[in-house]
């Protein structure tokens, strides 16, 4: 049997180093305590306030952009949107810096993210049909945010991986969903996270408690969650790729809903006639905004006189909207028209000019034109609204061929984030501009032992890059003191190494008589061309 002499160095250097982790992690666990402000409970608490308010403050605008963009064509709607929930804020358990906005996206769906930053998609007002359903949607929504759900599930990430990863964009039916990069990506994903079964039954029951305070009738929240129960059933609902996404609904939630209807009591506003009157001017331009949805469709699928049809269609029914302007600078630069393509572009941004995708997709027609100064601002502009792949990788090439390669690189490393086709583009431009200044990065070196005892360094080139004159040296180790002893002259593989190649050149003057002896040398590779 083992025993241990409790008396020794060893034993009492390891429980006073054990003793000062477990103090440590006691303490960042006791200082992390904190009391939820909606539901009183106690919980860790790795996020503070201000860190969440600066988080929602500073990814707000970047996630709507990747969320198809503010509805800007009816101030008043979005003042009234604001009014309910300026009244929700009021009863609230937690005061936050409330912001609530409309965007400009047809699928039905509502986030909100840490700080308390909320937003509807125009779709959604469409299937509502009373200020309290659209209360009861506000509600829930404004729960997550003061009940800290948005930043439980960074504290989730932290605990578990150390710091917090932003994942790509969850797939969406926009030809950029997967072209967002730099800290907008987390934008996006927060824009798009998913709560647990525990956080969506609180903000159901405190969202349905902010109603009642606020002199709406909580029967709204249960009515609606028992459409969504009915919408979800036969999958065909719209609703299934946007708000069941995120917020799946249940027979369970709409049981537990109906017991807290029960406590709190039924009675309240309605406001049916109010929001129908508000949403008019929305829904008169529904069948404009189904063409140009229709119309992006088809552009997909490459038919460019059914999209053409529809993108006029909807610019017919509401002439004001930039993103049907848009459609047709898409067509336009699908059928490499791009001086055409450029005067759509332009009358989208004149009609709404904070919005990113027509400064990229005009940067992108002028620089097919060759006008690269003028793509140049046209790109940086997308950029500082939203960066995205193609204005980066572009912006990288232009600097480039300006010979300006501190840019190059900058703009090439952020868009190869993207995981998509320019995203490996970039990739390969950012590996051939940086390769050949560090070649050590990229190429492999080892050595391995021929016949008779013949000392052989071999490079393998693991890129997509072809690569010509490669440089290497050995280097000899002592056996005792670890210091190098020796070099060897430059050696040169001057074949060069084509992509997932492997290249090899012997070491003169070498010979290897026992394979331990291999562990005392080292190859570096010294420099690198890329093949011509």
């Amino acid at each position: 049997m083992l025993k241990l002499n409790l008396s020794s160095g060893l034993v009492s250097s390891y429980s006073k180093n054990y003793s000062l982790v477990l103090i440590s992690i006691i303490t960042l666990l006791t200082s992390a305590c904190g009391t939820n402000p909606v539901t009183k409970k106690r919980e860790f608490q790795l996020v503070s306030e201000s860190q969440e308010i600066s988080i929602g403050q500073k990814n707000y605008a970047p996630a709507r952009q990747s969320q198809g963009g503010d509805y800007v064509l009816d101030p008043e709607l979005t003042a009234y949107v604001q009014g309910i929930g300026n009244k929700l804020a009021a009863v609230s358990d937690r005061k936050l810096p409330y912001e609530f906005t409309i965007l400009n996206d047809s699928i039905p769906n509502a986030w909100a993210m840490p700080g308390g930053k909320i937003a509807f998609n125009r779709g959604l007002l469409y299937e509502l049909n009373s200020e309290a359903e659209l209360a009861a949607v506000m509600g829930h929504e404004m729960v997550h945010a003061a009940a800290r759900h948005g930043a439980k599930g960074m504290e989730r990430g932290i605990f578990m991986q150390g710091a917090m990863v932003a994942v790509g964009l969850a797939s969406k039916d926009s030809n950029y969903a997967n072209l967002i990069v730099g800290g907008a990506q987390l934008s996006a994903q927060l824009a798009t996270s998913k709560y647990g079964r525990d956080a969506e039954s609180e903000s159901d029951l405190y969202g349905m408690q902010y109603m009642k305070k606020a002199g709406y009738d909580p029967t709204a929240a249960v009515a609606l969650q028992e459409t969504f129960v009915r919408l979800s059933a036969d999958k065909k609902s719209n609703f299934i790729e946007g708000l069941f996404a995120s917020h799946p609904p249940s027979p369970e939630r709409v049981a537990a809903n109906k017991i807290t209807l029960a406590q709190i009591g039924a009675g309240g506003e309605w406001g049916k006639e109010i929001y129908a009157q508000k949403v008019t001017k929305l829904k008169s331009t529904q069948a404009a905004y189904k063409a140009y949805d229709e119309g992006v469709k088809a552009l997909a699928a490459k038919d460019m006189e059914k999209a053409t049809m529809l993108a006029k269609q909807a610019i017919a029914g509401e002439p004001r909207e930039a993103r049907f302007q848009e459609l047709l600078g898409d067509i336009a630069l699908s059928q490499k028209n791009s001086a055409v393509a450029l005067t759509y572009y332009d009358k989208a941004i004149q009609m709404q000019p904070d919005y990113f995708k027509p400064h990229v997709q005009g940067g992108i027609a002028l620089f097919n034109m060759g006008r690269k100064a003028e793509a140049e601002k046209y790109l940086a502009q997308g950029n500082r609204l939203l960066p995205t792949a193609p204005s980066h990788f572009l912006l990288g090439k232009i600097a480039e061929e300006r010979g300006d390669m501190t840019n190059a690189l900058s703009h090439y490393e952020v868009a190869a984030a993207s995981n998509s086709d320019i995203g490996k583009q970039s990739l390969a431009g950012y590996m051939r501009l940086d390769l050949p200044q560090h070649p050590a990065k990229y190429l492999q070196a080892g050595l391995q032992v021929g016949d008779n005892g013949h000392l052989y360094v071999t490079v393998q080139n693991p890129t997509s890059l072809a690569v010509g004159r490669v440089q290497v040296k050995v280097l000899q180790y002592d056996a005792n003191t670890g210091r190098a002893v020796w070099q060897s002259p430059p050696l040169i593989i001057a074949s060069g190494i084509a992509s997932n190649q492997r290249g090899y050149v012997a070491v003169g003057g070498v010979s290897i008589k026992k394979q331990q002896e291999l562990k005392f040398y080292k190859a570096v590779i010294v420099g690198a061309e890329l093949a011509q």
